[in-house]
């Protein structure tokens, strides 16, 4: 599914593919000793911040969604297609009633996103498929990234277009009130929020190393202030990284001065960053020091 349209300059409406990732962190500066200072505190800041902006966000989940308490069945849904004769222009998501009116050109008869209309067609913000089959509200079998997109959609509608009320069927009974279907895809959401705030934060942690492979020479893995798409003031060291549970030993970009990785006030380490860690390899041939490393071909 589409980048949501607020994380654009111009609003309009779902339709291309979003990138990997919706946010992008700046880099700290560079100078003087308390600047690098700062910059090292702001590091550590960043961490902290991912983690509560994952939670934070599971709010939305949450928060009181009473909008005029109207209740709608899906007989009523259909009659919002925005049709000549029709009493408006409607959309559900998660079993949330929005007035779409605004974006008429894009849900509107004859709009790109025509389909979505008079319905809740939940699946379908996620998985991109428009198709009478894809055009539903179950939610079943999909993966924490599309749930995270089905929650940055909300997230689009709730700040952009007007709360209607709710459609009884999966998400809400006949009293307006959760079922256990949503409460199971809320509980969904929340996890994906939380894998996806650790995620961010190992990344910080132990960025991408850049790599580059060539007959002649073989694999070169290299350490940069912006390697993994991680801006950082620091450039780093290559190391294999060994994950319990995952396959394989990518390279990461390994802190090799201050203190370890949690630890931002402390006065005992010994001024060796991550290096010490366990789950880190060293790459056989290469200085312990040097900021690229290169494997031979074979």
């Amino acid at each position: 599914m589409a980048l949501p349209p607020h994380c654009r300059k111009a609003p309009p409406g779902p339709g291309r593919r979003a990138g990997r990732g919706w946010a992008s962190t700046l880099p700290c500066g560079e100078g003087s000793v308390a600047r690098a200072l700062r910059c090292r505190g702001a590091m550590w800041r960043g961490a902290a911040a991912a983690l509560l902006l994952g939670l934070a966000a599971a709010c939305l989940l949450r928060r009181g969604f009473e909008p005029r308490a109207r209740l709608l069945s899906a007989a009523e849904l259909r009659r919002y297609r925005g049709a000549p004769g029709e009493p408006g222009l409607y959309l559900a998501l998660l079993g949330r009633v929005f007035d779409v009116e605004r974006g008429r050109k894009h849900y509107g008869p004859g709009g790109a996103y025509s389909g979505f209309a008079g319905r809740d067609a939940t699946r379908a913000f996620a998985s991109g498929d428009f198709s009478p089959a894809g055009l539903v509200d179950s939610v079943s079998g999909l993966s924490p990234a599309e749930l995270l997109s089905i929650h940055s959609w909300l997230s689009f509608y709730s700040n952009n277009y007007e709360p209607v009320g709710k459609l009884v069927g999966r998400f809400y009974d006949e009293n307006g009130a959760p079922t256990e279907a949503l409460r199971e895809v809320e509980a969904a959401i929340e996890e994906a929020l939380r894998l996806q705030a650790e995620s961010d934060q190992k990344q910080q942690q132990f960025p991408p190393c850049n790599s580059e492979w060539s007959s002649a020479k073989g694999t070169r893995f290299w350490c940069s202030r912006e390697s993994g798409g991680v801006p950082r003031a620091w450039a780093g060291v290559p190391r294999r990284l060994h994950r319990p549970g995952s396959q394989g030993t990518p390279c990461v970009c390994v802190r090799s001065s201050g203190p370890p990785w949690g630890q931002p006030g402390s006065s005992q380490h010994r001024d060796r960053g991550d290096l010490d860690d366990p789950r880190l390899q060293l790459y056989e041939g290469c200085h312990p020091l040097a900021e690229q490393c290169v494997l031979p071909t074979g």
